[in-house]
């Protein structure tokens, strides 16, 4: 995509070609949309003129798959279609959006028409696959490409960083905490509304919320007004390479996220991120987070949106933490058996190797 730096680089052993700059703003609604679409098509043949692959695979957004099916056509190559998430209802619950809007329409349908022409589409979830299913498009062309990670990062968990809870002010706990972008989905009001009641039942109990984004000046005003105002801790965000040191200092990793389209339909990376690390999890029950939590086994699920279930449900597991040790070795295993990128990656040549296939019985 656009950024700044070298037109090619390769990092890793992969090459990375940057686009130009997307068009300037301006135009009828959807006019600059299919401007960026058209810039994109023509690097992508560019690109591909030079690179000769067998296959396209565009990912989501939708602007990206539709540039990616128009120069697969005028290329006589496959396109298989990745969807990560539905990005109207992202803007939605980025605040950048509205449902039903006119672009959120337009989307939709850019989407619907993507998926239609494609020849072989993935989605990461579930959740995403029966939406589409919904909607018409034919099931036995959407495959499951889980979320995943690479287990080889994420060995034993590091030892609780002491002289860092000194620095910060982190007590005995219990902590609950979150570690990632402050986006009001995510719901981190209601764990902020949760912690006096919690506090009740376990007086240690703190809070650590560890990162920032749009709703990182609103959390802070809740917080600042709350009875357990001196139990909560922002850190702001921290440089990736210390994430882990703030890890070792939470007993639960809490994904409160709020019920929405988005929420129920998509499945975040960062409650798999914890379990690979044998990290304990509790999250709301909305449905992105029933695709990855198997309530009681690998984590705890509580009752999206209200702060006092969430209390009780949260000290509950509190009371319950010899249950934990089984609960970490559980929610390794699920990643390693469901969501380990090094088995993901066969669902990926199986569709490769059928598309090549049916491309080559066809030009035969």
């Amino acid at each position: 995509h656009s950024a700044k730096g070298p037109p090619r680089e390769t990092i890793d052993g992969l090459t990375f070609e940057r686009l130009p700059a997307a068009p300037a703003p301006g135009g009828a609604p959807g006019l600059r949309e299919w401007r960026e679409i058209e810039t994109l098509r023509k690097q992508i043949e560019r690109v591909a003129h030079d690179w000769q692959p067998d296959i396209l695979h565009a990912h989501s957004p939708a602007l990206c798959g539709m540039a990616g099916l128009r120069a697969a056509r005028r290329l006589g190559l496959p396109l298989v279609y990745e969807i990560r998430a539905f990005w109207e209802d992202a803007a939605v619950g980025n605040g950048m959006g509205r449902e039903g809007s006119l672009k959120y329409r337009l989307t939709r349908a850019l989407e619907n028409r993507v998926v239609a022409g494609a020849d072989a589409v993935f989605t990461i979830c579930e959740g995403l696959r029966a939406d589409m299913v919904g909607r018409g498009h034919d099931a036995g062309k959407i495959a499951l490409s889980p979320n995943g990670v690479d287990l080889s990062l994420f060995g034993e968990p590091v030892p609780r960083d002491d002289a860092l809870a000194r620095e910060i002010g982190i007590g005995e706990g219990p902590v609950i905490g979150f570690i990632g972008s402050f986006y009001d989905y995510e719901g981190l009001d209601d764990l902020i509304a949760a912690l006096p009641a919690l506090r009740e039942r376990h007086p240690g109990a703190q809070l650590l919320l560890v990162g920032g984004g749009p709703m990182d000046a609103a959390l802070r005003a809740q917080a600042a007004a709350s009875a357990a105002t001196g139990a909560i801790v922002f850190t702001g965000r921290v440089p990736h390479t210390e994430v882990e040191r703030y890890y070792s200092l939470i007993d639960v990793l809490a994904y409160p996220r709020k019920r929405s389209r988005l929420t129920d339909l998509v499945t975040p990376l960062k409650p798999l991120e914890a379990m690979a690390q044998q990290r304990i999890v509790a999250a709301s029950d909305v449905g992105g987070h029933r695709e990855l939590i198997e309530a009681g086994t690998t984590g705890l699920l509580f009752p999206p949106g209200d702060p006092p279930a969430i209390a009780g449900a949260l000290a509950a597991f509190i009371d319950a933490r010899d249950k934990w040790p089984d609960m970490r070795r559980a929610g390794r295993e699920h990643v390693a058996r469901h969501h380990d990128w090094a088995r993901n990656i066969d669902g990926y040549q199986h569709v490769y190797q059928k598309l090549l296939a049916t491309d080559s019985s066809a030009a035969a």
